[in-house]
């Protein structure tokens, strides 16, 4: 007798061979919310808790193909979009997103949790002008806020300026995520469309292991869209469950281990 479907949510991403983030680090948080995980490998990275040793973007073609297997037999509720390493991706992605009908999530990605860039200088300006005016929700940490805008984000004035720069290339919805904010107790964070906002607020951690942090919680956020709730709803849900990975992370070789994506299953 076969069970119920779950919700359906599809990273388009980069894999991380070391399993913290990436298509790896969205598969494991679908999982743990309770969605069906599918992925559109965009690069393969040899990485590890030490930083990025080597990036192979694969074809645009290899892309495509991948999406819409998954999207014209099985069908998505919703999108997340990481690592896509180029323009000629970006704009790839861009247009598959145009043409379906579910929100997507889009993680501008631009340095890994080392400093390692993972996206092409030349590719920020299709970031800018074909894929944030597909996002249903967008969400910058501040090195990414820069990348895009320019802006350096010190304090939550200049979350508040930020959310609106980057809203102004065409996102519904933009989380700005202070987790890089300097000092504080807390690891706040942004969310608006231009008339409501939303500060969302949570312990900040004393844990120096990490990584997957920004894959971790766009992830969340789609599997809460794709579950039916609302932006603001799911963002709230995905800032818990991703709070209680980051308390959770756990030393992974000799640099800076992932946050536990298993964490709510854990003794």
């Amino acid at each position: 007798m076969s069970g119920a479907r779950p919700p359906l949510v599809l990273t388009v991403a980069g894999s991380d061979s070391g399993g913290g983030a990436g298509i790896q680090a969205d598969l494991k948080t679908m999982l743990a919310l309770g969605v069906h995980g599918m992925s559109v490998v965009t690069a393969v990275t040899a990485q590890n808790s030490r930083g990025v040793q080597g990036v192979w973007e694969l074809p645009e073609d290899a892309v495509r193909a991948q999406y819409r297997a998954v999207v014209d037999d099985i069908g998505v509720q919703a999108v997340k979009t990481g690592m896509l390493a180029s323009a000629a991706l970006v704009e790839t992605v861009a247009g598959l997103l145009a043409d379906t009908d579910a929100p997507v999530v889009v993680d501008p990605v631009g340095v890994s949790k080392h400093g390692d860039p993972l996206l092409a200088e030349a590719a920020l300006d299709s970031v800018r002008t074909k894929l944030l005016p597909v996002a249903t929700v967008a969400t910058p940490n501040l090195d990414e806020v820069t990348q895009l805008t320019g802006l350096v984000v010190e304090d939550e004035a200049g979350m508040r300026r930020a959310a609106e720069a980057v809203r102004a290339y065409g996102p519904h919805w933009v989380l700005i995520k202070g987790g890089h904010l300097p000092g504080g107790q807390e690891a706040v964070d942004l969310l608006t469309d231009g008339s409501e906002e939303h500060w969302l607020r949570a312990p900040r951690h004393d844990n120096r292991h990490t990584h997957g942090t920004g894959c971790t919680l766009a992830s969340a956020v789609a599997s809460g869209l794709a579950k039916g709730l609302e932006v603001p709803e799911a963002v709230r849900e995905a800032k818990s469950y991703v709070t209680g990975a980051i308390a959770a992370g756990f030393a992974l070789g000799t640099g800076i281990g992932p946050v536990d994506h298993g964490w709510r299953f854990r003794d």
